[in-house]
């Protein structure tokens, strides 16, 4: 039967009474308190094997208190525990020195487990005990089981310079997890580069991530840098992994095995050093099985894999998500906004094909594009509407998908003026409340989207070459603000 002496405290005396069951049953003795004080009293005299704490109590909060205890006992154990369920909680956490951060409510049977290894662990890895500066905003929202999951995964990560494999559909999220590993890790006073290899010539994926130098091939007029040689000593980001070619499957197969890499056309090999980080929305199991993608390579790759739920399974943060996006909005200069109960249920029952991005393109076209300071259940399930139809995973190209300009001002004309009803409009009127409409309907989006045309382009259901033509029609200055 397991041994040790365990210091809990909680506010809550009914947590502290349960917690004391469950380890005196497990064979462990206990003493609990609910002061932040007694508990530090405890430590310093040198009581218990290991610390169980929730982080608010009412003489103080256990993030002050933690690296006062890592600096007299600097190998004890400590669980945290937080109905603040927030990824800058488990941060906070790891960054203090806590051994682990539990999530309440919790698996009793989980947090005895826990505290088996910590007892069982080698000594000298008590923990890491020096906080970093906090950070002012959050990267990844949501209170979900399923996001706790990841904020303990990445709070672990933190510290170390392991490979990882992000996994998760279109739109989840997977470059600010990516960014996240990079900001608040080791490397954070490193570049952070990101590559899509969906996005580039299969031809120039070598050249990208290596450089080249001057004339290894026709257009190569000067030596050009590298991903490689750009992220030293920071993070490297290889979004979209699957679709990197075989060719260039091998010489990144290389760099990980051997820490160097030539340049497309050059001959010495140049040492590397930077943290990769790589994400796909593909099952690379069955890319290998097609021959699509190297095993070798993948092991490499999925050292620890992190996988991002999507956001039907994870309804519950939408409320959270969509308060964070309106204020995102409002700083960049739309109107406040804020949204009903019911229109909160329509977005809870929908099913979120394009995840947490498609969210966020709703959130901004209902502040730019509608005059309400409350946004209804009916203004919501008409922008949804046309998402349903043809789901984004569906295969339907993009153009089959996209409304034209003046379908779309008319929808939100009708949706304002109440439609023309039975009547036919005057001749010319409709045309003339478009050219009208048209331009600050376009300024809008791209104001929303800090003139990114082809965010502009999702939000007002355009193809983008269609809106792209509309503005040299219109003869409208693009500006592009810097973030």
């Amino acid at each position: 039967m397991p041994t040790g002496n365990i210091l809990v405290a909680d506010d809550d005396a009914a947590i502290r009474t349960v917690l004391n069951q469950a380890l005196a049953r497990a064979g462990y003795e206990v003493r609990t308190t609910g002061q932040a004080a007694t508990l530090w009293t405890w430590a310093a005299q040198g009581l218990g094997d290991l610390i169980i704490t929730d982080v608010v109590m009412p003489d103080g909060n256990a993030f002050d208190l933690l690296p006062r205890i890592k600096r007299v006992r600097p190998e004890l154990p400590i669980i945290v525990m937080s109905a603040q369920n927030t990824f800058m909680t488990a941060i906070k956490a790891s960054e203090r020195g806590a051994y682990e951060y539990l999530p309440k409510p919790f698996d009793l049977k989980e947090l005895v487990a826990i505290v088996g290894r910590a007892l069982s662990r080698p000594r000298g890895d008590g923990g890491r005990a020096n906080a970093a500066a906090e950070p002012d905003d959050i990267p990844l929202i949501g209170r979900s089981p399923a996001m706790q999951d990841v904020y303990r995964a990445l709070a672990r990560l933190m510290p170390i310079d392991l490979t990882v494999m992000i996994n998760g559909e279109s739109g989840t999220g997977k470059e600010l997890v990516a960014r996240a590993l990079h900001d608040y890790g080791k490397r954070k006073n490193g570049p952070f580069v990101a590559i899509n290899m969906a996005a580039i010539p299969k031809d120039l994926i070598e050249s990208e991530l290596f450089g080249h130098e001057k004339g290894a091939f026709t257009g190569a007029l000067t030596r050009s840098s590298g991903r490689f040689e750009q992220a030293e000593g920071g993070t490297l980001f290889l979004d979209e992994i699957g679709d990197m070619p075989m060719e260039a499957q091998t010489r990144l197969l290389r760099v990980l095995q051997q820490g160097e890499y030539t340049t497309v056309g050059g001959r010495t090999p140049i040492k590397t050093n930077v943290r990769i980080v790589a994400a796909t929305n593909k099952d690379l199991r069955i890319s290998i099985a097609q021959g699509l993608f190297r095993e070798d390579l993948f092991f490499r790759l999925n050292v620890v894999p992190i996988r991002l739920p999507p956001l039907r399974e994870r309804v519950e943060d939408i409320p959270d998500l969509v308060r964070h996006f309106f204020q995102l909005v409002e700083k960049e200069g739309l109107p406040r906004k804020q949204i009903d109960s019911e229109a909160m249920d329509v977005m809870r029952r929908y099913r979120w094909p394009g995840n947490v991005r498609e969210l966020e393109n709703l959130v901004r076209r209902l502040a730019a594009l509608y005059p309400q300071e409350t946004i209804t259940a009916p203004i919501v399930d008409a922008e949804l509407q046309p998402a349903s139809s043809s789901s984004s995973f569906s295969g339907s190209p993009a153009h089959e998908r996209a409304e034209t300009l003046s379908g779309s001002v008319e929808r939100h004309l009708n949706q304002y003026f109440g439609g023309f009803g039975d009547n036919i409009p005057p001749p010319g009127l409709y045309h003339r409340i478009l050219r009208e409409v048209e331009p600050p309907l376009i300024a809008a989006a791209l104001a929303a989207t800090r003139g990114n045309q082809i965010r502009a382009a999702e939000l007002l259901g355009l193809n983008r070459n269609t809106l792209r033509k509309k503005i040299r029609e219109l003869d409208m200055q693009v500006v592009r603000s810097p973030r």
